[in-house]
């Protein structure tokens, strides 16, 4: 098989939590060097949100394979000639540190374009450059705030965060297609430029729907737990033996379908009351108890072999446990190892397969395991590393 296409490219990634690590990761697989900058004795601080995954962080173990970890104070004197040495080499500079860091340390891109005319630079922000809130600080669950996804998911009792870390998911899913736009625009232009994302745009983006759905001061999307806001019957349903599924209709045919082959209700189908999405939607609070009785007297095997037999999707509702056990996912192939410092772990191959090459779940890096190595590579001598290492600027 070929190489992967990022082959032979260096990312330098100041980095730390999910947002940029999610990134480089994404562009380690397919093929990058990610050289990651951690502060010196700490590293990462998403080394230290738990120690979950045989002793590592989950969120560290999950967005830092395939990389290697450079300790640098960044604001040591000494650091800028190991970075400029580093940039002379790298195809791609991310980045995602608190608001302005960049340019107090002279590499922001206005700085660093003259003399690395051919550098890709990405920012990631919290709430972008400019504006009120160029300066506030910007956590995962502060910008679920500010881009309006608690108002909308929840119970109409009580609105819920996201159970994982969305909004930094979609800065570094963009930021990750944005560096592989201007690499082609490279290509062709022969020089760098600048990318800046950030979380509240990226997060505000996937709320599209709720966003048109309340266009012009209508209604927002109710607040609807595990149910879908606007399609109906789309949700969580029990069944006889106490199991539970998550039912999805879309269209006529198999609300029909539903009424005739599972209920063996054929009657419902013409209910004035349900007679097309938004009517079923808006009188969800009657048409679920009549599919509550009616799932009551039906075992899950039962239930799902009706919805099977007429076309209707559903799903198990599946804890972390069963997904690590997915009969899809491992039919799929889609687990692999990834060695880590306190050896080998499980890892999910990334989800695109390319039938030309092998992405790859590399290794996660212990802090600060290729510093040396690292610099010796940049050309410094042993005892300009070992005076590196005393002073604590590595």
């Amino acid at each position: 098989m070929a190489d992967p296409p990022l082959t032979g490219l260096t990312v330098l990634a100041l980095e730390h939590a999910i947002a940029a690590p999610l990134c480089s990761r994404q562009l380690a697989e397919l093929g990058a060097r990610v050289i990651k900058v951690e502060r010196r004795g700490t590293g990462d601080f998403a080394r230290h949100y738990d120690n979950r995954a045989r002793g590592l962080s989950s969120h560290f173990v999950w967005t830092n394979r395939g990389k290697e970890s450079l300790t640098l104070d960044i604001k040591r004197p000494e650091a800028a000639g190991i970075l400029q040495r580093l940039l002379a080499r790298s195809d791609v500079l991310l980045q995602n540190l608190g608001p302005s860091a960049c340019a107090r340390l002279g590499l922001d891109y206005a700085e660093l374009a003259p003399r690395y005319p051919r550098l890709i630079v990405c920012n990631i922000s919290g709430y972008g450059s400019g504006g009120p809130y160029h300066d506030r600080k910007a956590y995962d669950l502060l910008v679920q705030a500010e881009a309006g996804l608690l108002s909308i998911t929840g119970t109409e009792a009580q609105m819920a965060k996201s159970g994982i870390s969305i909004a930094d998911i979609a800065a570094g899913t963009q930021a990750h297609g944005a560096i592989l736009a201007a690499l082609l625009q490279s290509q062709r232009t022969g020089t760098g430029c600048e990318i800046n994302i950030s979380m509240l745009e990226a997060l505000t983006e996937w709320m599209g729907f709720p966003l048109y759905f309340s266009l012009d001061g209508q209604d927002p999307p109710s607040r609807s737990g595990a149910d879908h806001a606007s399609i109906y019957p789309y949700g969580v349903f029990a069944n006889g033996d106490g199991g539970l599924i998550m039912l999805g209709l879309q269209n006529e045919r198999e609300w029909c379908s539903l009424c005739l082959e599972v209920l063996s209700q054929p009657e419902l189908s013409n209910d004035p009351r349900f007679s097309d999405n938004s009517r079923r939607s808006s009188n969800r609070v009657a048409l679920k108890a009549i599919l509550d009785r009616a799932f009551a007297s039906m075992d899950t095997q039962t239930l799902t072999k009706r919805l099977d037999t007429a076309r209707i999707a559903w799903a198990h509702i599946n804890d972390m446990e069963a997904v690590w056990k997915h009969p899809q996912l491992n039919a799929s192939n889609s687990f692999t190892q990834a060695d880590t410092p306190n050896g080998p772990i499980p890892a999910l191959r990334p989800p695109a397969r390319n039938s030309d090459f092998e992405t790859a779940a590399g290794a996660v890096p212990s802090l600060g395991e290729n510093t040396r190595s690292i610099l010796q590579e940049l050309g410094f001598a042993k005892p300009e590393i070992d005076a590196f290492y005393r002073s604590e600027v590595v």
